[in-house]
């Protein structure tokens, strides 16, 4: 273990993806703070381990002590690295982290129904990405409580990110009653517009290109990391969800 070799984050870049704390495992970082790369125990590194510099696909990360020059490769696959010292190939995987981020898959039919959609797609382009050396790794987090939902930076319910970055260029919604009856309140979740058609439940092929996009697009750019601010239609669902289970009460227009 290192005591002069650790990483820094530079979280003006930083999407939050939460690629490196899942994949270190010597427990730098703080899994309690996912998917905010939080370095908690610095002397618990590798010296001269890469791994989750290389896997970051906005090259948020650097390391004190690293006189290798080896540069950030922003999700490409480093050339000629040597591999982390533990004797593993963690630097050497090219990832794909594919993360869903929904408010409910009990009851609300857009987001069971884009769950659906989007797992059957993972399964049809998972062989193929494979040949070409991905590994693609699928987590499904659910938006339960503000505090989540504030962490993981959520806009829209249901959001899809590849490498940290949502599938949607932009937010579109519309009122949904599931989540309505939820939180006993009105709220809009997300739509998906494509081939000038609008969808509650994204099409497969959206789904695909999108993700091929992500992985093997020439002008796919990470999107900035902007100060966050959890949207108003976001705060009265939780404020909503609250409420009734305070009072107990069903439906929309809770203590109404």
């Amino acid at each position: 273990m290192a005591k002069t070799w650790y990483p820094v984050i530079d979280y003006a870049i930083c999407t939050d993806c939460g690629t490196c704390v899942v994949h270190c495992s010597h427990g730098v970082y703080d899994a309690k703070k996912a998917p905010s790369p939080i370095v908690a125990s610095p002397v618990s590194c590798v010296d001269h381990c890469h791994g989750c510099g290389n896997r970051c696909p906005v090259g948020a990360i650097t390391y004190v002590g690293d006189d290798t020059g080896w540069t950030p490769p922003n999700g490409a696959p480093a050339q000629d690295e040597p591999g982390c010292a533990c004797g593993g190939d963690c630097a050497k995987t090219k990832t794909i982290l594919v993360e869903y981020l929904y408010l409910d898959l009990n009851t609300c039919a857009r987001c069971v129904g884009t769950d659906a959609e989007l797992k059957e797609v993972l399964e049809t382009l998972s062989p193929a990405l494979a040949l070409a050396g991905y590994t693609l790794e699928y987590r499904k987090v659910e938006m339960s409580t503000r505090e989540i939902a504030t962490a993981y930076r959520f806009v829209s319910s249901p959001t899809i990110r590849v490498n940290g970055r949502d599938l949607c260029a932009a937010v579109a919604e519309n009122n949904c009653g599931c989540c309505g009856e939820i939180s006993g309140t009105q709220v809009n979740c997300r739509v998906f517009e494509y081939g000038g058609e609008t969808f509650e439940v994204p099409p497969k092929a959206m789904l695909a290109e999108g993700i091929l996009t992500a992985v093997f697009g020439a002008n796919y750019e990470i999107q900035p990391k902007n100060d966050y601010t959890m949207p108003n239609n976001l705060r009265s669902f939780y404020d909503g969800k609250q409420r009734k289970a305070e009072c107990g009460c069903s439906g929309e227009n809770c203590c109404g």
